[in-house]
């Protein structure tokens, strides 16, 4: 008899579970507040009205939904948006023509501005949220080109990209104006010594250009080499980089102010503060309403994936997600973050 107790808590347990399954579902998908008889009609639970109301009382009773006008039907809360989160089975996968569309826009990418500007505009188009991608902050930076341009007799343009795609550039003033011959004689150099150099060893490198140089260029050598050595000098912190902020305002009913979370992405320590607390192991972290670190997120859910600029572990791990309304397609925004993440650090990589 006990056993059968169990086994009855058990199946009345899951049975709850898939009604709240049903009016998450549901009221994501109509905006409407949800009624046991919408639940029978719809979902195939295989038992009565009757008994879907009696399991949404005890749903409500453990917080999980709310009713948020008399006589209407639930909605969830944060709390059951949480339990069906954590609960989902499976996420939605990204369609064929989807997973081509990624591969081929971010194929056509010049360099990592373009990489992230790309990504951010893709992930914000598939999910009809808010797309945030936070551009890596490089340990180590590799130098894969250096460019020495002549602009003037006394102005230099010192250009180096990176193995991480980026392009750096400076300008340089001369004390003196040096010849065309002098500049090229010193790219020379620069590339023989410096090239494949990294952030770890530049110093290096610069040694040995400035010491094979003839006397009469060794100064330039060395003021153009001190600057590859800044331009190569690892990012502090990172850049994040947003679009899709008018998919709020067209769905700002989901919100009794959007003026907060405008506020909140206007601020880069907030969201630096949102992608610290994801998980760095290529999973998808949430956080819903109140779970969120900034008082100006508490309506909005933010979904995060990790990425790699770089095939050595750890090296280039940066982030990227969405904030959108609590009530969003949780199983198809997570995916999205999730495949975006993965074909960006394939990319990166390549």
């Amino acid at each position: 008899m006990r056993g059968g107790s169990a086994m009855s808590r058990s199946s009345a347990d899951d049975r709850r579970l898939d009604v709240l399954r049903a009016i998450v579902t549901q009221y994501v998908a109509t905006r409407e507040p949800v009624g046991s008889k919408a639940i029978a009609q719809s979902h195939d639970l295989g038992v009565s009205s009757a008994t879907i109301r009696n399991d949404m009382a005890v749903l409500e009773d453990a917080g999980l939904i709310y009713q948020p006008h008399t006589s209407a039907g639930r909605v969830p809360t944060d709390r059951g948006y949480r339990v069906f989160v954590d609960r989902l089975a499976t996420l939605k996968p990204m369609t064929a023509p989807e997973r081509r569309a990624v591969e081929s826009f971010l194929s056509d990418s010049a360099d990592i501005d373009d990489v992230v500007e790309r990504t951010v505009r893709l992930l914000a188009q598939f999910t009809r949220q808010v797309a945030l991608v936070q551009y890596p902050a490089t340990s180590v930076r590799t130098l894969r080109h250096l460019e020495v341009v002549d602009l003037a007799p006394s102005r230099l343009l010192v250009v180096v990209i990176t193995g991480q795609g980026e392009v750096v550039e400076r300008s340089l003033s001369l004390a003196a104006p040096v010849s065309g011959d002098d500049v090229a004689s010193a790219r020379l150099l620069l590339r023989a010594h410096m090239g494949a150099a990294t952030s770890r060893d530049v110093d290096a490198g610069r040694d040995e250009a400035v010491a094979a140089a003839p006397p009469e260029i060794s100064a330039l050598v060395g003021v153009l080499a001190d600057v590859v050595a800044e331009l190569l000098a690892p990012e502090e912190s990172a850049r994040i980089v947003i679009s899709g902020v008018s998919n709020l305002a067209r769905g700002a009913v989901d919100f009794h102010d959007i003026t907060p979370i405008l506020d909140a992405l206007e601020e880069q320590m907030v969201l630096m503060r949102l992608f610290a607390q994801a998980e760095s192991d290529g999973g998808v972290h949430v956080t819903i309403g109140a779970e969120n670190p900034h008082e100006g997120l508490s309506e909005a859910s933010v979904v995060t994936g990790t990425y790699r600029a770089g095939e050595t572990a750890g090296e280039g791990v940066a982030h990227l997600g969405i904030v959108g309304p609590t009530r969003m397609d949780y199983a198809r925004t997570m995916s999205s973050v999730r495949a975006v993440a993965a074909y960006l650090s394939r990319f990166l990589a390549t």
